[in-house]
């Protein structure tokens, strides 16, 4: 009987899935892109997969986030937990707290990448701050209405804040799901053989461009 990674496990080769299981990976926020993330890679054979985040899920988030209604007002992470263990079987390790200077060390310690997908400066400062304290390989994923960007650390700049509200913005679904497709399989060569890439996409025109050319 195929098993549920089948379809995975041809395209990419046994082997090659083997390894992703063995790969410790922290991913930094929940939300629209975290979320969405930590389902796609549990789903492709990643399963060392720690989640950090201190929001609770709101109305507002079903339309981008994983979440459904009957999910609101639960902690995103205790959500996330529960949906992945019921979908994949794969227990994830949820840190329900805020990353701070005080903690940073802490949580980010012992893993192989860090996924950044938080949507504040201050927060994407401490993990690009302790990412190249430890010399732990990171990921950034951004969006920014019809744009989004993948970059890892080495050149990666991180926006200054908008003025307006964080929660409220134009976001498109299937930018989020671009996002996440194209972050995951940069997260996926990485994994498996150590190439950097950098891209960017924008949704209007669908366009995905290298970042390295």
């Amino acid at each position: 009987m195929a098993g549920k990674l089948h379809h995975e496990e041809i395209y990419r080769g046994r082997e090659q899935l083997a390894r992703l299981s063995t790969l410790r990976v922290a991913l930094c926020g929940a939300g629209a892109l975290g979320s969405n993330l930590a389902d796609n890679l549990t789903r492709q054979g990643f399963s060392r997969l720690r989640v950090i985040d201190h929001d609770r899920v709101e109305d507002h988030n079903v339309s981008t986030q994983l979440y459904g209604e009957s999910e609101v007002g639960l902690w995103k992470v205790e959500a996330l937990r529960n949906r992945i263990f019921r979908s994949v079987g794969i227990e994830i390790e949820p840190v329900r707290k805020q990353l701070t200077a005080d903690n940073a060390r802490i949580l980010l310690k012992d893993v192989d990448l860090v996924i950044d997908t938080f949507d504040n400066s201050a927060s994407r400062c401490l993990v690009q701050e302790q990412c190249r304290r430890q010399a732990t390989p990171c990921l950034h994923v951004g969006l920014a209405a019809d744009y989004c960007e993948i970059i890892w650390d080495e050149r990666y700049r991180v926006p200054a804040d908008t003025a307006a509200d964080i929660c409220d913005y134009p976001l498109a679904r299937n930018l989020v799901l671009l996002a996440t497709a194209i972050t995951s399989e940069t997260v996926m060569e990485f994994a498996l053989s150590g190439i950097r890439k950098d891209w960017s996409a924008t949704l209007r025109d669908l366009a995905l461009r290298s970042m390295d050319v």
